[in-house]
């Protein structure tokens, strides 16, 4: 299967060729040292490749903005078409609508201001996010198979905060969700999930817009308490840990180059192929990520 470039062609080079569809891909870093950069890089690449820019799923919670839209629109004078949260009148038939389904963005949680770990919500409080959660679901269903359908084959899963236990986070329940039950599930099940009841009306539809749910890529950009590279290499990986199930591990992190910082990047895992296993320096320009 054709590898998707990552939109550096350096990068690329030290992954053996790019990344491997089908698989999940987690970008680890500090807060600002890029990845978002990377990450829309990564989307707009999806626009030569496979004829669509990949889709972004914001998980941000406490209203902290990403940058998502002034990023593609001085990188790519892209505009990003942002999907509002319980949109009106939406009916899950309307995913077969390019103009109702085709969006670029969903930010399912930009209105709660609030974070994302149990230990900071009382129970009660617990309940009332997972009962929220619960029927967001169905939106977030909607809004991936919306996309498949009309030929998007990469997403970007961005805003996923740190946490000292991941069994502690909501995000991470809820991208498990995500991966599993929508990115790497069969089509035609992901459609079962979406229409319910009304599977059967919509069963030769399902029919005329199957794609292939292995030629799908997932990049995770993941935000670490980690600020140094060196600590992040050093970070061990424990059985069960959402790191164990990547196929693919980038780490981003400060340097020190003499008296001064900079920026360098490390595969720390990547199956599939042989890859650079060096540190890479890089710089955030104004057209994106460059390695040097």
């Amino acid at each position: 299967m054709e590898r998707q470039s990552t939109g550096i062609p350096e990068l690329d080079s030290a992954l053996g060729g790019g990344l491997l569809p089908g698989t999940m891909t987690v970008v680890y870093g500090a807060t600002g040292i890029g990845k978002t950069q990377l990450g829309l890089q990564y989307a707009w690449a999806g626009r030569e490749q496979e004829g669509e820019p990949g889709i972004l799923f914001d998980m941000t919670s406490r209203g902290d903005s990403q940058s998502h839209q002034e990023y593609a629109e001085r990188l790519y004078q892209w505009t990003l078409r942002v999907r509002p949260p319980a949109l009106d009148e939406f009916q899950p038939s309307d995913v077969w609508q390019r103009d109702r389904a085709r969006w670029d963005a969903l930010h399912l949680f930009r209105q709660t201001g609030k974070r994302v770990t149990l230990s900071d919500l009382g129970f009660d409080e617990q309940r009332a996010w997972k009962a929220d959660l619960n029927r967001k679901l169905h939106e977030t269903i909607a809004f991936f198979y919306g996309n498949f359908v009309h030929g998007v084959r990469r997403c970007i899963i961005d805003g996923v905060e740190p946490t000292d236990r991941a069994s502690d986070s909501f995000q991470y329940d809820l991208f498990e969700y995500v991966y599993h039950q929508i990115l790497h599930k069969e089509d035609a099940w992901v459609a079962r999930d979406l229409f319910r009841a009304g599977y059967r009306a919509e069963a030769e539809l399902v029919a005329e817009h199957r794609y292939n749910h292995r030629q799908l890529g997932c990049l995770m950009l993941a935000t670490s308490h980690e600020v140094m590279l060196e600590e992040l290499i050093s970070r061990p990986i424990a059985s069960g840990d959402l790191f164990a199930n990547a196929n693919t591990i980038i780490y981003m992190g400060k340097v020190r180059d003499g008296a001064k910082m900079g920026r360098a990047l490390h595969i720390a895992k990547h199956r599939g192929s042989a890859c650079d296993d060096s540190i890479i320096p890089f710089e955030v320009r104004a057209e994106g990520l460059k390695l040097l």
